[in-house]
């Protein structure tokens, strides 16, 4: 059978798709560069955005009129996908990946309240031979009200350090020079097992090779806890000097509603130390403009705290929407004021990426 993988979201979703890729593979069947080649597509989705959710939407109803269409990924448990696509011929969720060629050929629907223990185990087909993409986990200890993965992906379920290892051990050997390491939150990795992300990496640097670590995204709450451990290790050369650290508000009021746990002091006190310590570090942040409750004044200090900390890089976000979450059930901000409010973003943005 010849298939073509469509993949959507993080890079914990191209993973997804890389491991499944590999299954197929193994099970006999050809991978393909395009729709039109294809006997099956299989479209691993991500729920986070509205505007990524109608792009995906679009593609499904487009394809499945065509194509026989297998959705995966967390947008299956988001939303009733044939409520807006009714031809696609199968589901399923994100722990089920192990069981796609499974799926593929019997075109049921799958789906499984347990997270699956082995995923490193899989085998993966690289979208990039120089990157080695490994997740460390699978879920978070988060519960962000806007959050819509959470029930997707459900509570943390780490790797063990010596499963993380052999896996980077091996993307090196097979020519990776970069690795990226992936999941929900990196910040709490380890928490479930009686380890923590700085533990790892320790590990993770002693690998022998010429090969640099980019660490992904972590949440303040959970840095706050591991920081000296963690700005300790950033010191290797192999890792990449960047962290991803969503703020997403500049004001604690609305952060206490989101449940975001950290304070706007706690986030700029935590920058504060990663600059002094390593003052080559890029840092990254993420924004949500329009979150409901968002008032002008609310929005003004959001905007003050990207002019203090003057992040490398600046991720803003419109508020989206998602079902089955809590500020779902909130009254919405008027569309005028979320666009306004982005476009009032914009220059911060540009005059941020030119740093």
């Amino acid at each position: 059978m010849k298939v073509f993988i469509r993949s959507y979201g993080c890079q914990a979703n191209i993973a997804d798709s890389e491991a499944m890729a590999a299954l197929l593979k193994k099970e006999g069947h050809e991978l393909v560069q395009s729709e039109k080649e294809a006997d099956k597509i299989l479209v691993n989705t991500c729920s986070v955005k509205n505007k990524t959710q109608g792009k995906e939407l679009h593609y499904l109803r487009k394809w499945s009129a065509e194509k026989e269409v297998i959705v995966g990924g967390c947008l299956t448990k988001t939303i009733d996908i044939r409520a807006f696509a009714p031809n696609v011929v199968a589901v399923f969720d994100t722990n089920s990946i192990s069981k796609v060629a499974e799926i593929m050929e019997s075109s049921k629907d799958t789906f499984s309240q347990e997270k699956e223990p082995n995923r490193l185990d899989i085998p993966v087909m690289r979208i990039k031979k120089t990157i080695g993409i490994i997740p460390l986990s699978q879920g978070c200890l988060n519960n962000c009200t806007y959050c819509a993965t959470k029930h997707s992906r459900g509570n943390l379920l780490s790797y063990r350090i010596g499963d993380i290892k052999r896996a980077v051990e091996e993307a090196v050997h097979e020519g990776c020079t970069k690795i990226y390491l992936t999941s929900q939150d990196t910040g709490c990795y380890g928490f479930d097992i009686q380890t923590t992300l700085p533990e790892l990496l320790k590990e993770l640097i002693e690998i022998p090779g010429d090969f640099s670590i980019r660490v992904g995204m972590m949440n303040p709450w959970h840095v706050k806890k591991i920081l000296p451990a963690l700005s300790e290790v950033y010191h290797s050369p192999k890792i990449m000097k960047f962290i991803h650290m969503p703020v997403q508000s500049g004001s604690d009021r609305i952060l206490k509603h989101m449940k975001r746990v950290h304070t706007v002091q706690e986030f700029k006190d935590i920058i504060k130390t990663l600059r002094k310590d390593h003052p080559a570090i890029h840092i990254a942040t993420d924004i949500i403009v329009g979150y409901p409750l968002e008032t002008e004044e609310d929005f003004e200090m959001t905007l003050s705290l990207i002019q203090e900390i003057q992040p490398e890089v600046l991720n803003s976000s419109k508020f989206s929407s998602r079902p089955g979450t809590a500020a779902a059930t909130e009254k919405q901000l008027s569309s005028e004021i979320i666009d306004q409010r982005s476009k009032r973003m914009h220059p911060y943005i540009r005059e941020i990426k030119k740093l």
